[in-house]
């Protein structure tokens, strides 16, 4: 009798770790880097891409969908706004983390502050070699507003498309 008992204990252990494992390794589709968020503001990414040189300097909070990742170490994303064809680059505080280089479709919330950075011709090419989008002047360089980014967290989308 206390062979059974310890068998069908030993089952429903084997089941709840199972089921429990699954749960761990699909219920958290979320990616977290940088620090944690602190109390920044949300501001909509569409509004300051309008007028971003209001923005510059101010920490905040976005959120948007990532259009593209760096693919050689994931030290880059592109934010869009939800039906919007032009978004902002990001990068991460310090150079101090990445994020997924499969993370492209994917809802993103960031904290930081917007930038106005000069790009050398050769940090243009650099970042178009990676795959940003950037607007070059005649000589190669680029003036850009970007997003320096000390908080992220990355949701995967369900299989129903929402994230």
């Amino acid at each position: 009798m206390r062979s059974a008992c310890v068998c069908r204990a030993g089952v429903w252990l084997v089941i709840g770790l199972i089921i429990g494992g699954f749960r761990l390794a699909t219920a958290d589709e979320t990616v977290r880097r940088g620090t944690e968020f602190g109390d920044s503001p949300r501001v909509d990414l569409k509004a300051v891409l309008s007028a971003p040189e209001v923005h510059i300097g101010r920490s905040v909070i976005v959120v948007g969908k990532v259009d593209k990742v760096c693919q050689m170490k994931g030290c880059w994303l592109e934010l869009m706004p939800p039906d919007e064809s032009r978004g902002v680059r990001v990068t991460f505080e310090n150079y101090g983390f990445f994020v997924p280089k499969d993370s492209m479709g994917w809802t993103a919330r960031l904290e930081g502050e917007f930038i106005r950075e000069e790009l050398s011709k050769g940090e243009v090419d650099h970042l178009v070699d990676e795959g940003a989008t950037l607007a070059r002047r005649p000589d190669g360089t680029a003036a850009e507003v970007s997003f320096l980014a000390r908080a992220v967290e990355l949701r995967k989308p369900t299989a129903d498309g929402k994230s």
